[in-house]
């Protein structure tokens, strides 16, 4: 398996942020999509003052599979194609849903590598890629809202902190919610890691798969899972190994997934005893308003503060002198 060695505790290679006039190419790994939210999720990236390009397929349907938004060889042609396009940068996901398992094996992930670093966008299904990005190219991705996604185009809070943490990201270090809670109270350091649950537990024993999130900050969130599949979801992780020496877990939404308390009473028995802090309800995932939580950066984790703060901004200020480079 061709991965591209990390160092513990360093964080990830972070790409540049972006600036006005810069190219964003859209571009839909998994599920189909509607074109009436992609086209206002464009018009929000527009208004930024971005040029936004719409991959080829991203209107596709799978001929015989209406689950997936093309032909795996035609959206990971189009997810190739983005990345290495030199006057592409950033790449944001359409929307989730499922597809990028079948997708992942067929990129190109040692041309993908050559080509410079940009910010990539997504969450949900997206946290294959994330974990592949994070793998095989080293980088530093962020876990995020789509452009054809409800809270990118119905809530304001939503975009504007994707927003800043493209543009501005040094006033996005500091990720909080007013729900957030220690579910098993102290301070945890490390490299920010995870995604959605359920798509994180399916990479479980791939070739792909990272022997286990030791030293890390995970963050988790899942939707539409009952408490038992959770505690399915979140057994399968700890046997095979991949909560092994995590420094500290940070929860986000649970929409659909049954009562809160109920949700709570799982995470409590299958996390509760790593000795490691967990923050409840960080706000990100699939909830109706959502932050955008950098993936490979090195984070403290205050559970008894509701708290997750980057040691550095998600993305790096190219036009900043060198020395003044977070």
């Amino acid at each position: 398996m061709d991965q591209q060695p990390t160092t513990p505790g360093q964080g990830l290679t972070r790409p540049p942020q972006l600036r006005p006039g810069d190219h964003i190419a859209v571009v839909a790994p998994s599920g189909p999509i509607d074109p009436d939210r992609l086209t206002a999720g464009c018009e929000i990236l527009r208004s930024w003052g971005l040029r936004v390009t719409v991959a080829p397929h991203v209107l596709d349907t799978h001929p015989l599979l209406g689950y997936l938004a093309g032909t795996d060889a035609d959206r990971a042609a189009d997810l190739q194609g983005a990345w290495l396009d030199p006057t592409v940068d950033a790449v944001i996901c359409a929307r989730g849903g499922y597809g990028v398992h079948r997708i992942v094996d067929l990129l190109d992930w040692t041309a993908m590598r050559a080509a410079r670093p940009k910010p990539f966008v997504g969450f949900s299904d997206v946290s294959s890629l994330h974990e592949a990005f994070a793998r095989r190219l080293g980088l530093a991705t962020l876990y995020g809202p789509m452009a054809a996604a409800s809270s990118f185009i119905e809530d304001g809070p939503t975009a504007d902190h994707l927003r800043r943490t493209l543009f501005d990201p040094a006033t996005t270090t500091v990720l909080g919610s007013p729900g957030a809670t220690a579910l098993v109270p102290g301070r945890a350091h490390g490299v920010t890691a995870g995604g959605c649950l359920h798509v994180l537990a399916a990479e479980r024993g791939t070739p792909a798969a990272r022997p286990s999130y030791a030293g890390g900050i995970l963050i988790l969130e899942d939707v539409n899972e009952h408490p038992y599949q959770l505690d399915r979801l979140l057994t399968q992780f700890r046997r095979s190994g991949a909560l092994d020496g995590v420094a500290g877990i940070a929860l986000g939404s649970w929409e659909g997934c049954g009562r809160p308390e109920r949700v709570r009473s799982v995470m409590l028995d299958r996390l509760g005893d790593l000795g490691v802090p967990v923050l409840w309800e960080l706000g990100f995932g699939h909830c109706p308003s959502t932050l955008t939580v950098p993936l490979g950066v090195p984070a403290l984790l205050d559970a008894d503060a509701g708290t997750l703060t980057l040691d550095r901004p998600a993305l790096v200020d190219t036009a900043a002198p060198a020395s003044e480079r977070a």
